[in-house]
């Protein structure tokens, strides 16, 4: 992913879920959308640092790639019982090929585990990692 692209791509995808948000009725879709939310936010946090729209703190990259890689790795679960709502962006796609959606949770969990805080700049390259990642899912996954 372009540098310029990290922080659209994350402003983009948390203003998406927060409208989403609005009139959920199922109470595990609405989870799902609390854990995707918080994997944007997280990420916002992050690419805004790699693009220098945020000032690098060593203590908040570290603890948005905590995030990240805590909502990461709930993936698997949040997204195991196939629970619909209307607004849910989530295709059935992920329970007729489930083993391969676990799959890129987990890439996209080792990708923030792997993440380097401790500048901007190892940031930034560690963004690119986790943006292929999440559009690997997105892709195939999200309407």
């Amino acid at each position: 992913m372009r540098k310029s692209a990290i922080p659209f791509v994350a402003a983009v995808m948390a203003a998406s879920v927060a409208l989403a948000h609005s009139g959920v009725k199922d109470p595990t879709v609405m989870a799902r959308m609390m854990g995707m939310e918080a994997i944007a936010a997280a990420s916002k946090t992050l690419g805004d640092m790699a693009r220098g729209r945020a000032d690098f703190d060593a203590t908040k990259a570290e603890a948005a790639r905590t995030d990240l890689t805590r909502h990461a790795g709930e993936i698997s679960t949040l997204f195991e019982v196939p629970a619909t709502d209307p607004k849910s962006e989530a295709l059935p796609a992920i329970w007729e090929d489930f083993a391969d959606f676990t799959a890129k949770g987990d890439m996209l969990r080792a990708a923030a585990e792997a993440l380097d805080t401790s500048s901007a700049a190892s940031i930034g390259a560690g963004m690119r990692e986790i943006g292929t990642t999440c559009r690997s899912c997105h892709s195939a996954y999200r309407k």
